[in-house]
């Protein structure tokens, strides 16, 4: 758009910030960079973005966050764990008076920003946007523009298919931080809420849009969606699946390093909504999980910072924008299958495996 705003990346110089402040840099904001690392944000400045600020600042230095975000226009926090970053950084957005949007995948952190700070965003008048990421934010948008008028359904299905995965350190210290607060259990969302499972998850197989086709996959492979989709659609069950290749990648010992937007990984997701015996199903392909958050939460603050909401204080992202028109602006990044109800060709329900 070329609107020129400053933009806060907290945790810049990771994975995930890297991306996010390429894209702002690329649509001709300013990316304010922001970490821990003095000399890490020096280097990415050095190599990356030239003249942007660069701000060293602690999650238990409030002052210091308080100076990062000095003539800023809104924040977007990619450095997890969220559990222990998204309250500092929420808390120092509202004193600064600015958006807040992050990419957490954590349920238990993103269910804390929905919980604790609803009241205070809207009475400050300030857009709190927390999961608007791959996980979370993406099937919150295509689950919204599935359900179209219905406003909620009795299921909503969200398949992962990823051809694989390379777990970002981020990732990994997120997931153990989750099963800590768990204590290793599932989470599910059933019967309207937040349900905790012990026990090995279901297996099952779920025909993708090629060029996946049909795979296996672990149910009950739980991610933000769980979070952000019952926020605004009246719904009791979302069912959640992951394809094992990268199921797998999650679990095993880290021995790469993640691919970037032109690496090997090229995820593709199938969301499915039902409502009694009416079906209604949306699909989006990428590449790159990490690198598709990007135009995702660089989107969400561009709409936010130009008026173009539907909501205040803390939302998700089907709440806060229009999810059709929102998807449609994420292409050449993302694309999207049918929206508004339309069949999905090649996107069918789960069959229990054998």
């Amino acid at each position: 758009m070329g609107s020129g705003f400053a933009v806060a990346v907290v945790g810049a110089s990771g994975h995930t910030g890297r991306f996010v402040a390429a894209e702002l840099r690329r649509r001709g904001h300013t990316p304010v960079l922001v970490g821990r690392d003095a000399g890490r944000l020096r280097d990415l400045r050095a190599s990356h973005h030239p003249g942007a600020p660069a701000r060293a600042a602690s999650m238990d230095d409030p002052a210091s966050l308080d100076r990062a975000l000095e003539g800023a226009d809104a924040v977007v926090n990619c450095a997890g764990p969220f559990a222990v970053t998204a309250a500092p950084v929420v808390g120092a957005a509202l004193r600064a008076g600015v958006p807040y949007v992050d990419v957490a995948a954590e349920i238990e952190a993103n269910r804390d920003t929905f919980t604790h700070f609803e009241q205070d965003a809207r009475e400050a008048g300030v857009a709190v946007v927390p999961a608007m990421a791959f996980f979370g934010g993406l099937g919150d948008l295509l689950a919204t523009a599935a359900a179209g008028d219905w406003g909620g359904a009795d299921e909503v299905h969200v398949a992962y298919g990823l051809s694989g995965w390379a777990p970002t350190e981020g990732t990994r210290a997120a997931g153990r931080v989750s099963r800590r607060r768990r204590d290793g259990r599932r989470v599910v969302f059933a019967n309207g809420r937040l349900e905790y499972r012990d026990g090995a998850p279901p297996a099952a197989e779920w025909a993708f849009p090629e060029p996946l086709g049909t795979r296996a996959v672990v149910g009950e492979f739980t991610m933000a969606e769980v979070t952000t989709i019952p926020r605004h659609l009246d719904v009791r069950e979302v069912h959640t699946y992951m394809t094992v290749e990268a199921a797998t990648g999650l679990s095993a010992p880290a021995a790469r390093t993640p691919a970037g937007a032109d690496g090997p990984d090229r995820p593709a997701e199938t969301f499915l909504v039902r409502s009694g015996g009416a079906e209604r199903r949306a699909f989006a392909t990428g590449r790159d999980i990490y690198a598709v958050s990007a135009p995702l939460a660089v989107e969400a603050v561009e709409r936010i910072l130009t008026g173009r909401t539907g909501a205040t204080g803390v939302a998700s992202a089907g709440e806060m924008f229009d999810a059709a028109d929102f998807l449609r602006a994420l292409s050449p990044h993302v694309a999207t299958g049918p929206l508004h109800g339309e069949r999905a060709p090649g996107a069918e329900p789960p069959a229990a495996a054998p």
